[in-house]
């Protein structure tokens, strides 16, 4: 025995230095955890309000089971288990919502009825989950939500032709989606039904045109309706939207069909909405306005088309900033739908008067001016209307072309915004700095969780999924709020995974672990002598 002892000096070395220095970092780290357990209990103490949860009932340690599959369910399929299952069984059960009854469902920040317009679109019922506690038990409580998600046509949208078809021939990628030209089908069907009772045949043929999903083919069938009726002036909207390669070539198109359009007022507005568009970008800004306003005049009902919207951007195009103040002051109205180019715009009038001299280590030191006080204000609801328009006029992410169906406070209606009006915040000295400083300030107002609003009614749950249905596959889609996992469900899961590998270490190497764990209870009581095991 005393030979094998000492025929092994150097093992029995390194044994005494393994054991001494887990004994010393183990002390170390234990102090460590310790100190960071009071500190995050102290930090959280008032958030989570440990106080009342002690106070009530603790939660059983076989909850500790469910966490972790609802940690691993949310990890595959990006939602929670409990609320997937009570959206598929509870939506049924409730009968579903009548979109009808979305009028009057919301309300403004002064706690009246807010109106909504009553509209023929896709709407989604959102299902809250909160976990309360009653009587000493966890109950879980349902709060239904109607959100509106209606997709709106894109006032500025491109020319398929022109500009779309010149973007598939430089890149090889489709800019639209199948669901977003069937949609713009879908308009072009109701808008241009011909101004007689009954339907003509080039009417007809038309009619099955838009409905073509090859471009070619509904090339073709325009061709076929111009030779059944040389006036036939959905024909040649259809050729100036698709076949025209150049603006001008559109622009000449359009004009012809203008002058055979008749009285047929959907025709009417259209073709001098696109003609305006056409003046627009070819650089005759100041005829396009011209046109925008006579349009607006000889057609006052069509508010829902959006028209001001264009000529919002023609009139930021001409720097006519006291024209756009007149405009904003006739649409940015409590009472009417809002947009991203309603609130952005009005954002950028208010920080274009303060943003040339702004700094934000003056701010800081001085405080914010009235006048700098109201462009952040303005900054704020804008982004808490749409909070996805910041990373792009920030160049934080990269642009797309514009789908032609928007929706709103969606990615998709920023992705429009931010295509024709990054110019415009560019050209006002300081703008973009002053919402690069004061925009993530915005989420600190929002009420936590989104069930609640600030200025605007809750922020949609729906704009995701048709977001992802207007906007190609190779753009990466931005979503809002980001899906977090909560911070118990993280401990929860580390503490379960350290657990569990002790236990596998302890059932390989049940020596080794020994003397872990009496190195472990001897630095806790202070003392640094190890026994040797032989």
């Amino acid at each position: 025995m005393e030979n094998t002892a000492g025929s092994n000096p150097q093992s029995n070395g390194f044994t005494e230095k393994l054991k001494s220095w887990l004994s010393w970092s183990w002390t170390y780290v234990c102090f460590i955890w310790f100190g960071m357990v009071l500190i995050m209990i102290y930090v959280l103490w008032s958030p989570l309000k440990l106080q009342e949860t002690l106070a009530s009932e603790m939660l059983p340690l076989s909850l500790f089971p469910w966490q972790i599959f609802e940690w691993w369910y949310f990890r595959k399929y990006g939602t929670s288990f409990i609320e997937q299952v009570s959206v598929s069984h509870l939506r049924p059960l409730l009968g579903g919502v009548e979109s009808s009854s979305a009028t009057g469902l919301f309300t403004s920040i002064n706690g009246e009825t807010e109106p909504r317009p009553s509209v023929s679109g896709k709407h989604a019922v959102h299902v809250v989950i909160k976990t309360i506690v009653v009587d000493g038990a966890l109950t879980l409580c349902y709060v239904v939500i109607l959100i509106e998600c209606k997709v709106w046509r894109n006032p500025l949208n491109l020319f398929r032709g022109a500009e779309y078809n010149r973007y598939t021939w430089v890149t090889g990628k489709e800019p639209l989606t199948y669901y977003d030209m069937n949609l713009s089908a879908q308009d072009h069907q109701t808008f241009f039904t011909g101004d007689t009772p009954q339907l003509r045949p080039e009417d007809a043929v038309m009619q099955k045109a838009w409905r073509e999903r090859n471009p070619q083919a509904r090339i073709r069938a325009a061709y076929q309706a111009l030779e059944m009726n040389q006036d036939c002036a959905a024909a040649y909207v259809l050729l100036a939207e698709e076949e025209a390669t150049t603006i001008t070539e559109a622009e000449r198109l359009f004009r012809k069909a203008l002058s055979i359009a008749g009285k047929d007022i959907n025709l009417l507005v259209y073709i001098k909405r696109r003609l305006a568009m056409c003046a627009r970008k070819l650089g005759r800004v100041k005829e396009a306005v011209k046109m925008m306003r006579d349009l607006m005049k000889e057609f006052p009902l069509l508010g829902m088309l959006n028209i001001h919207e264009n000529l919002l951007e023609a009139l930021l195009e001409l720097q006519a900033y006291a024209d756009v103040q007149a405009v904003l002051a006739k649409y940015d109205d409590i009472s009417l739908p809002k947009s991203a180019t309603i609130c952005y715009t009005s954002a950028l009038l208010k920080a274009r008067a303060v943003s040339d001299k702004f700094s934000p280590e003056a701010a800081s030191r001085r405080g914010l001016s009235s006048a700098e006080m109201n462009a952040v204000e303005a900054i704020h609801r804008a982004v808490e209307f749409n909070p996805h328009v910041p990373k792009y006029l920030l160049e934080m992410k990269s642009l797309i072309l514009p789908p032609e169906h928007i929706l709103k406070r969606g990615d998709s209606e920023a992705v429009a915004y931010a295509f024709f009006h990054l110019q415009h915040w560019k050209r006002a000295e300081g703008a973009l700095n002053l919402l690069h400083c004061t925009w993530e300030g915005t989420f600190r107002l929002i009420p936590y969780p989104l069930e609640k609003g600030h200025l605007f009614y809750p922020y949609p749950g729906c704009t995701e999924t048709a977001d992802r249905e207007l906007l190609p596959s190779f753009h990466e889609v931005s979503v809002y709020p980001k899906k977090e996992l909560p911070f118990f469900i993280l401990f929860t899961a580390g503490l379960c995974s350290f657990t569990a590998m002790l236990a596998m270490l302890t059932h390989q190497f049940p020596e080794l672990m020994g003397v872990f764990a009496k190195a472990v209870s001897t630095s806790t009581t202070g003392s640094y002598s190890l026994p040797l095991l032989y």
